[in-house]
């Protein structure tokens, strides 16, 4: 079962070829979604004559790229964690620049991409009383270095924008858009082959030779190239080097069927995109033909990043989306879901991606770890990944507990994340054991303020 966005997107499609035989390439991109396919146009518009080939184990867009909110964010709200990271002068660099890339890829849309790009604004909202404030920390952090990307809404402005009056409050980022992003996607696709990219199909990468020059053994073929991309997402959890970087968890996603009428009614029907502050976030938006595609996070955990096809086809936990996305919108109880998937999101202990070499070698790169928020960032992921494969710097990496811990940890910090807010939900405080153990969830879409106490 595919998702919403890529059923329309594929609607009349033509897959590429297979990778049979034996290739050689300069650059061999593996991986099709957002980061492989900018880093495979920046590497053309750099170098008109690279040999660049992109393998990809599905169709382009078939992973997280085509399954995803279509939420196109900037790294304001994670400018504490970049400052911490990286410094306060990076940080706000790096902020500036993912600005820039939410621009770009509207950029991008406006010749002949039509991905439904509309830059109508986050919503950063409360919808419990524990939740508010969230946002407090981060505002003044970025203030203090002369920016304020955010208004700060009072629950009535916020209740108006977001159509329902379970809003109780928030902040409201003007930069973000909102795509349909297996348009986005398919789109990209589409001006990487017009540019010379060689893009291979339904041909999943058995194994990294790591000869030297490397290559990539597909199913039916393989390709030999002075440098290797891998742009894999969540499926980069296989690699040993960067089992113990990431925490492997799926995220949920329902969508109604077309009722723009009530959305009108209520007053939400721009391409406004809204998170809520729970560790285990609701984000949901709107749809040209007036559809809510609302998602949940905290979903099943991979063991060991061994990911399958367990993450695939429709959700086991679409009820309980649903049932999430009629309490913030009663108004809405009476639309029935028409589509629900799921995907596999790749979490980094700090909420951060990073780009990098693969064991320490120049030949061998990569990019991951969106943690939730990858539409935007990818389109930097892609310049920064083409940049280390013309020899310039990458970024560290952090790492989690082996597992076993790490996945029987997961899921206590989760099932103690889910009782938290429940009970937060309820106008409750949760209990300490509880709240100690929630406090060691990894970041999310935006950083969470820490509960007094803990």
């Amino acid at each position: 079962m595919r998702s919403l966005w890529l059923e329309e997107a594929l609607v009349g499609a033509e897959d590429a070829p297979r990778l049979e035989g034996e290739e050689r390439a300069d650059v061999c991109i593996v991986g099709g979604g957002f980061t492989g396919l900018w880093t495979a146009i920046r590497l053309k518009e750099h170098d008109p004559a690279l040999d660049v080939v992109l393998v990809e184990a599905d169709v382009c867009g078939g992973g997280a790229s085509g399954r995803n909110g279509g939420f196109v964010l900037s790294w304001w709200a994670k400018f504490g964690t970049l400052k911490k990271v990286c410094g306060a002068d990076e940080a706000v660099r790096l902020a500036l620049a993912s600005v820039e890339a939410v621009d770009g890829i509207g950029a991008f849309c406006e010749h002949g991409v039509d991905a439904h790009y509309r830059r109508d604004g986050w919503l950063w909202a409360a919808t419990s009383r524990a939740q508010l404030g969230a946002w407090d920390e981060t505002l003044e952090t970025v203030e203090q270095y002369g920016h304020s990307p955010f208004a700060r809404l009072d629950a009535g402005e916020m209740a108006r924008r977001a159509g329902s009056d379970t809003h109780l409050g928030g902040v409201f980022e003007p930069t973000a858009a909102t795509v349909q992003p297996a348009r986005l996607a398919r789109g990209l696709r589409r001006v990487a082959m017009a540019a010379g990219v060689r893009v291979f199909e339904h041909s999943p990468m058995t194994k990294l030779d790591r000869s030297r020059p490397p290559r990539v053994v597909t199913t039916q073929g393989s390709v030999r190239a002075t440098k290797i991309v891998l742009a894999l997402n969540a499926w980069a959890a296989a690699l040993r080097e960067l089992r113990r970087a990431l925490v492997v968890i799926a995220s949920d996603v329902v969508a109604t069927a077309p009722v723009p009428d009530q959305l009108a009614a209520i007053g939400w029907s721009n391409g406004s995109c809204i998170s809520d502050s729970r560790m285990l976030v609701n984000y949901y938006r709107t749809t040209l033909d007036g559809r809510v595609v609302f998602g949940k996070g905290g979903g099943k955990l991979a063991f060991g990043g061994r990911i399958g096809s367990s993450f695939d086809g429709a959700t086991p936990r679409g009820d309980e989306v649903a049932a999430s996305m009629r309490s913030l919108y009663p108004s809405l109880r009476d639309v029935p879901v028409t589509n629900a998937w799921m995907g596999p999101i790749d979490r980094t202990e700090v909420g951060l991606p990073f780009f990098s070499r693969l064991g320490g070698r120049d030949d061998v790169l990569f990019g991951v770890g969106y943690s939730g928020n990858g539409v935007g960032p990818s389109f930097l992921g892609g310049r920064m990944l083409a940049s280390l494969a013309l020899e310039l710097d990458g970024e560290p990496v952090g790492s989690f507990p082996p597992e076993p811990v790490r996945y029987l940890g997961g899921v206590l910090v989760r099932r103690a994340v889910e009782r938290k807010e429940a009970a937060e939900d309820a106008g409750r405080r949760a209990g300490r054991a509880t709240l100690l153990l929630a406090g060691f969830a990894p970041a999310g879409l935006v950083p969470l303020k820490k509960p007094a106490g803990t």
